[in-house]
């Protein structure tokens, strides 16, 4: 029994000596999200990969989101989260929520998990040297749920003009895992809410990262929500776009496929959908030959 255990661990590390290899040196975007985010285990799991991943040789780079935390922050404070067409309305004393639940809540407990790990992190906002320079979104157009298209103004909610990726650089040339808060800065120094896949999708362009690493709550682009059989284990950009306009992928996995298209489109040489629920996730899509989620290539 013994010998049998000794041996498929040694199974395991030959099949993931040629992707250590592989992927040496390169950088690797990780968006923490969905479960991984709202579970003790989870994000511990999650974190522990995330160290495993610098260990041996690659330079992991950490966004995260915090959506369900924030709108549970503004319930104690007796404020009501306001959604038009899932996206949240944010004005000032939202925005200053959210920049105390991102900044001053979750990034700190993730960068804390990863220095417990035994990893060297720094947290960030997008903020902090200008890292994400950014502008007012202004009007934007929603559909609604029945169908109808609304013209509302989500207030301080912006989209990413430039990515200063020497900060990223600088971190990571120095050895520390970036972990970075989806805000935003404009012209004239006010704090915007950005969203967490673009910001992701974003730097791990900029960077020119290797891969893309979007953790949610299911296991990957499925054609059929209700049946996990259906996982969509490899696809094309191209293939993703027909899926869109089919109507095969709908709701909130639209943005994350967005973000992944967008990525690969530009410079990031592949992007993955995962569950960031199951144990090690992160690891058992990279280092095995047919991993556990979805993968998105040109």
């Amino acid at each position: 029994m013994v010998e049998q255990e000794q041996l498929e661990i040694s199974n395991v590390l030959i099949e993931a000596l040629p992707y250590i290899k592989k992927f040496h040196d390169k950088k690797i975007m990780i968006k923490y999200g969905g479960h991984a985010m709202i579970d003790e285990h989870a994000m511990s799991s999650t974190a522990r990969d995330t160290v495993l991943l610098k260990y041996v040789g690659m330079q992991p780079i950490v966004v995260h989101g915090g959506g369900p935390e924030i709108s549970r922050s503004m319930d104690k404070m007796g404020k009501e989260p306001k959604f038009i067409g899932g996206l949240r309305v944010t004005d000032k004393e939202t925005m200053e929520i959210v920049k105390m639940v991102l900044v001053g809540k979750i990034n700190t407990e993730i960068v804390s998990k990863i220095g417990l790990h035994g990893g060297k992190s720094l947290g960030i906002s997008g903020k902090d040297g200008y890292l994400l320079e950014s502008s007012r979104k202004g009007p934007t157009k929603i559909r609604h749920e029945d169908g109808e298209i609304l013209e509302v103004d989500l207030g301080y909610v912006g989209k990413i003009d430039k990515v200063n990726r020497k900060i990223v650089d600088d971190l990571t040339d120095n050895n520390y895992i970036p972990v970075i808060s989806p805000i935003g800065i404009d012209k004239d120094g006010n704090t915007l809410n950005l969203n967490a896949d673009t910001v992701a999708g974003s730097i791990a362009s900029s960077v020119d990262a290797e891969k893309l690493i979007v953790l949610t709550d299911v296991p990957g682009i499925l054609t059929d929500p209700d049946d996990p059989d259906s996982l969509i284990r490899r696809i094309r950009t191209d293939e993703l776009k027909e899926l869109i306009r089919e109507g095969v992928i709908t709701g909130g996995m639209i943005p994350k496929v967005e973000t992944c298209i967008n990525a690969v489109e530009n410079g990031v040489k592949t992007a993955h959908i995962l569950d960031g629920r199951l144990n090690h996730s992160i690891l058992l899509e990279i280092f095995t030959k047919h991993g556990i989620g979805t993968m998105v290539r040109e």
